[in-house]
């Protein structure tokens, strides 16, 4: 099988990329000439790439048979809050890939979704916008449209930006204080070796699927923000001193802040995927900087 798969060098497409080399999967990988590589370096020689700034997406499927795209491209809005850029990503980007794969009638779109309510912010709109037209290809082709819904994911090697990588970061490096929201709101997180397994099922069972397929990928359990994070502490100090203050409640909720976040993962359960990791392991992994 070949599999094409857009977000290559970003936290969750390296893992994936790595997974489907392991798998034995042909893999085609897109990327902008200006990425960085340092997750993917080892498997540089062993996936065929394409800078998407210097190609037409049309080119890619002419030159190569592709049974299956993976997109996980996203911009989350943090460095580049300009809504043109987050839509360019989230939105066209994904929707040319949808485009392209139909008229080369691949056999199966996988989309990666969020499960944040789409009026949130401007990432979550976007995302919400390109499972629509998912859903209103569905019936006019042969391709089917697969959307994963991930919660909270973490792992070592994520962006420095997101929370839980920040955090940690933050705390080994004892800065003074850490400004934060009360931590009551429950999430549900998920650590990314978890993620890739559940990836791996669905693309083992894409044959038994119907048109259009929608999965929340989780652990099916939530806990409070306040809660994991404490969970961090502990484990840090396992290793080193933490002197930092962590100042909960110092920041209010977005608003439309979902309180309660937590993955239904009956759909992936019965075909067999279960979450393996504990919230301890994953967080031992980042500390230790684990792969």
């Amino acid at each position: 099988m070949t599999i094409l798969l857009a977000g290559s060098t970003g936290f969750l497409g390296s893992y994936l990329l790595k997974s489907f080399v392991e798998s034995g999967y042909t893999v085609i990988g897109l990327k902008r000439t200006n990425s960085n590589t340092y997750r993917i370096d080892e498997y540089l020689n062993k996936v065929t790439f394409y800078d998407i700034d210097k190609i037409k997406l049309s080119n890619i499927f002419l030159n190569h048979q592709i049974n299956l795209v993976v997109n996980t491209v996203t911009n989350y809005g943090r460095k580049d809050t300009k809504l043109s850029s987050i839509l360019d990503t989230n939105l066209m980007f994904g929707l040319k890939l949808l485009e392209e794969s139909v008229n080369a009638n691949v056999k199966a779109f996988i989309n990666t979704d969020t499960l944040l309510d789409r009026n949130i912010n401007s990432y979550a709109l976007s995302k919400a916008q390109l499972v629509e037209w998912m859903k209103f290809l569905t019936t006019k082709n042969i391709t089917k449209m697969i959307n994963v819904k991930i919660e909270h994911m973490y792992g070592p090697f994520d962006d420095e930006n997101k929370f839980i990588y920040w955090l940690i970061n933050q705390l080994k490096q004892n800065v003074e204080k850490i400004d934060l929201t009360s931590g009551i709101q429950k999430r549900d997180f998920i650590y990314i070796d978890d993620i890739v397994s559940a990836y791996g099922t669905i693309i083992k069972n894409i044959d038994t699927f119907s048109n259009f397929k929608e999965f929340e990928l989780g652990t099916g359990n939530s806990i409070e923000v306040k809660q994991f994070i404490d969970k961090i502490v502990q484990l840090l100090e396992i290793k080193q001193k933490v002197f930092t203050k962590l100042n909960f409640g110092a920041i209010i909720y977005r608003d439309n802040e979902n309180m309660n976040m937590q993955a239904d993962i009956a759909k992936l359960e019965e075909l067999g995927w279960k979450p393996k990791v504990s919230i301890e392991d994953g967080i031992k992994n980042i500390i230790d900087g684990e792969k």
